[in-house]
């Protein structure tokens, strides 16, 4: 279809005419100010469990409470994995052989999309899609659809995905024609025989194509490196440099203990960003920026080539004192710090309950969430080591 960012060939035309029309129809919704959720097999604007409220734009509960947790911070980002499954097995993130959650367990993508409308109602402005790895979850081209309306309407700010990139090439107009203008990528390594090792299962060059059919479609990529002690330590520069050339920016991230794995030592992983930093000052001067993407990264601007790179440092320098964000999984649990264990099940009440219930659940939540997490790499030895995998989780 011409204009729209969806192959006419696809092999799918009724897939498509419908991915089309919730588009469309839905952003329709949103500039009218009616902004409703989906419901399967009922019409767009009136849900089983109430009647769209026309005059305040909201479905159920008319002005629901802002969250903020006990220490006064604003929540205001939403992280949602859609699946556990990945068709990569990076080992700093999976065990080769995953068992993964029965199908049945995932939520629905009808009860993703009402789960995230809640949450983008209690005052979410931005709303980021992971897994696993999200473009690998069945449909979910229909999710990104029905909340791009929120866009239109400004009640979000973002909607955007972390990807490893495998599926790229495949989803990339899409994703732009529905108004996706930004997407973070995983990516350790340039090497293509050391991508195959971290990855396990993946390949360089499908990621690559990727990046470039999203960044043909215009979308901005930042690239997610995880500093990873003894493998792409000689890579730092290389990275830097390839980012710059392609005009995308970049991200260090320090290696978290989530899950366990035989194979796997975390401390032997394990290069704090304090390090990488100096390293990169030895060829660049690195200048702070006050700039901000609602995220825990921390930007700084290289004064030789203009270029952002950002750190993200839970275990060097934990920016807990000013999270803004909480977690939810595929199956439906809110963790309100990625670093404990303490969680809420969201799922009993998005499946038998009305939206009032399933905000007091919310709100009951976050009033558990912590000052911070407990991860310590500085006595030989993991603290704070969360036994769920980020897979799970939600990356």
């Amino acid at each position: 279809m011409e204009g729209s960012g969806l192959s006419a060939d696809s092999g799918n035309s009724f897939t498509d005419l419908r991915l089309r029309f919730q588009l469309e129809y839905g952003r329709a919704l949103a500039v009218c100010g009616v902004m409703g959720l989906y419901a399967r097999d009922q019409p767009l604007w009136e849900t089983g469990r109430a009647v769209v409220n026309v005059e305040s734009g909201r479905n159920g509960v008319a002005n629901p409470p802002r969250l903020v947790d006990p220490f006064a911070r604003a929540i205001t980002y939403l992280r949602v994995s859609v699946t556990d499954r990945c068709d990569f097995r990076c080992t700093y993130c999976m065990a080769e052989t995953m068992q993964f959650l029965p199908k049945k367990e995932l939520l629905t993508l009808e009860e993703l999309d009402r789960i995230c409308s809640v949450f983008i109602r209690c005052g979410i402005r931005k709303l980021r899609i992971t897994g696993g790895e999200p473009l690998v979850r069945r449909g979910i081209m229909e999710l990104f659809a029905r909340l791009s309306s929120y866009l239109d309407s400004g009640m979000l700010d973002e909607l955007t995905l972390t990807t490893n990139g495998s599926q790229l090439a495949r989803f990339a107009e899409e994703l732009s024609t529905i108004g996706i203008r930004r997407i973070n990528v995983s990516l350790d390594t340039l090497d293509e025989e050391k991508f195959r090792r971290i990855t396990r299962w993946g390949r360089l060059p499908q990621v690559l194509k990727g990046i470039d059919a999203a960044r043909e479609a215009g979308i901005r990529i930042k690239i997610n490196m995880v500093a990873l002690k003894g493998f792409n330590e000689n890579e730092l520069h290389p990275m830097v440099q390839w980012c710059h050339a392609n005009n995308m920016d970049l991200t260090i991230i320090e290696v978290m203990p989530m899950g366990d794995f035989d194979d796997v030592t975390r401390i032997g992983q394990y290069w704090s960003v304090r390090d990488v930093r100096a390293r990169l000052e030895e060829c660049y001067t690195l200048q702070s920026l006050s700039e901000r993407t609602g995220g825990p990264a921390r930007y700084f601007q290289l004064a030789e080539t203009g270029q952002k790179v950002g750190f993200i440092t839970p275990l060097s320098h934990n920016f807990c004192e000013s999270c803004n964000r909480v977690r939810l999984t595929c199956t439906g649990t809110l963790y309100m710090c990625l670093g404990q264990e303490g969680s809420a099940d969201l799922r009993t009440p998005l499946r038998g309950s009305d939206d009032r219930t399933l905000i007091e659940t919310i709100q009951a939540a976050l009033a558990r969430k912590p000052r911070g997490h407990d991860f310590d790499y500085t006595r030989q030895g993991v603290a704070g080591r969360m036994q769920r995998h980020m897979s799970h989780t939600g990356g």
